[in-house]
């Protein structure tokens, strides 16, 4: 069964690869996610390794926490379950526009 770890404080020069490679120095890597701004597209500084096993995500929280990475010291740990997001219906939730259509008058 594999296990999803927390990855933070990483530096914006971090790519999935290199994140990869240094996990794999403890174990079998799954999958790398890097969470990235959807606008600019810029890296936020976390992200998410899964690892093949539960013994090699404890092996990587107790080897890889606080260790230096890019010159960043790494954030590691066990990543809890994304929490049920409201659906707003886009718009920040306000809904439709009241009034006249656009471009239209009022009579």
């Amino acid at each position: 069964m594999t296990t999803k770890l927390y990855v933070g404080n990483l530096s914006y020069q971090a790519t999935e690869e290199s994140l990869q490679a240094h996990f794999a120095q403890v174990g079998e890597v799954v999958s790398v996610r890097l969470v990235k701004d959807p606008y600019t597209g810029q890296a936020r500084g976390f992200g998410f390794v899964e690892m093949a096993s539960e013994e090699a995500a404890q092996q990587a929280i107790s080897q890889l926490n606080g260790q230096n990475f890019l010159n960043r010291s790494l954030t590691v740990a066990e990543a809890r379950p994304q929490a049920p997001r409201e659906r707003t219906g886009g718009f920040g939730g306000r809904g439709r526009r009241e009034g006249p259509a656009r471009g239209g008058r009022r009579r």
